[in-house]
């Protein structure tokens, strides 16, 4: 791989990308799918963390906005409501979660999703009292080992171990439910998130390139650069402070989703030139050069 992390670049861009996201928005706009709540749900009630819970273990390959809309229908309709109750889940079968997460496109994998569904719910249920606060508070709040139990912890199904929280155990679905808990059900006992890489996803990733945070030649697999990614925003924003603290690197994750969604998208895969430039925020920091992402590859020539 010849690529490599431009850290001066990514430590001078950094601040400027989250003041401008924090103030007037990336390409005018500061919402997350997330953002939005059901009807009648109370921001940083135990049914507000359950929603951000279920619903981001199967954030995979899935487009954001369309799933947070399906989960948000679910939860608004009675029948369906139950989904997010880790009990009533544990008292239902299988055939029954496919059917019910089906009723608005919540899974697009019915008998995966499903499946992850019904294992993190019952173990929230069986392990946790239904309440994800208690294991977190279990974890002492610390968010590296937040991470190590999401990816350790099991429970046996027929002798053998199977995990407790299948792709929420994941590099990018961990970290991102944590900022999530952090940004969206405004919990503030979370410590050492200085330590938690950032969720790199096509989007974090895109923009990365476009950027110039990493760049050369390469052609492959786009999961082989995200720990690339990560370690560059690692690095990138150390000695930051906004906010009268530290920055971190999950500070930049809500801003580089939205400079990709909403602007590298546009960009011409082998040209460079992009039709949101003349509007866009980090137009002085965009580079030249090949960028493209076909499924899960990448090209980059820059």
């Amino acid at each position: 791989m010849s690529l490599h992390q431009d850290i001066p670049k990514t430590n001078q861009i950094a601040e400027i990308l989250y003041k401008n996201f924090s103030t007037l928005g990336i390409h005018g706009r500061q919402d997350m799918p997330e953002d939005i709540l059901p009807e009648g749900m109370i921001r940083g009630s135990l049914e507000h963390v359950l929603f951000l819970t279920l619903t981001v273990a199967i954030d995979y390959l899935r487009d954001a906005p369309s799933l947070w809309a399906s989960a948000r229908l679910t939860f608004e309709d009675p029948e369906t409501r139950y989904l997010f109750h880790p009990r009533s889940v544990s008292e239902v079968s299988k055939d029954n979660i496919v059917l019910d997460m089906g009723k608005y496109s919540l899974s697009k994998k019915p008998k995966q999703d499903a499946f992850i569904w019904q294992t993190v719910a019952v173990t929230f249920w069986k392990k946790w009292k239904g309440d994800p606060r208690v294991f977190l508070n279990d974890c002492h709040w610390d968010g590296p080992t937040i991470l190590s139990r999401l990816k350790l912890d099991t429970h046996p199904v027929k002798g053998t171990p199977q995990w407790d929280y299948p792709y929420l155990r994941g590099d990018k679905i961990g970290p991102l439910w944590i900022r999530m808990l952090r940004d969206n059900a405004n919990i503030s006992h979370f410590s050492n998130l200085d330590k938690i890489p950032i969720p790199v996803d096509i989007h974090v990733a895109r923009a990365s390139a476009c950027l110039g945070v990493i760049r050369g030649n390469y052609s492959g697999s786009l999961n082989d650069i995200f720990p690339k990614i990560r370690s560059a925003w690692f690095e990138g924003v150390k000695g930051i402070q906004i906010d009268n603290r530290e920055m971190i690197a999950l500070d930049v994750d809500e801003p580089l989703w939205h400079l990709s969604k909403y602007g590298c998208t546009y960009r011409n895969d082998i040209t460079g030139s992009c039709p949101k430039q003349h509007t866009c925020e980090m137009k002085s920091y965009c580079i030249e050069g090949k960028i493209a992402i076909t499924r899960n590859n990448i090209e980059i020539d820059t």
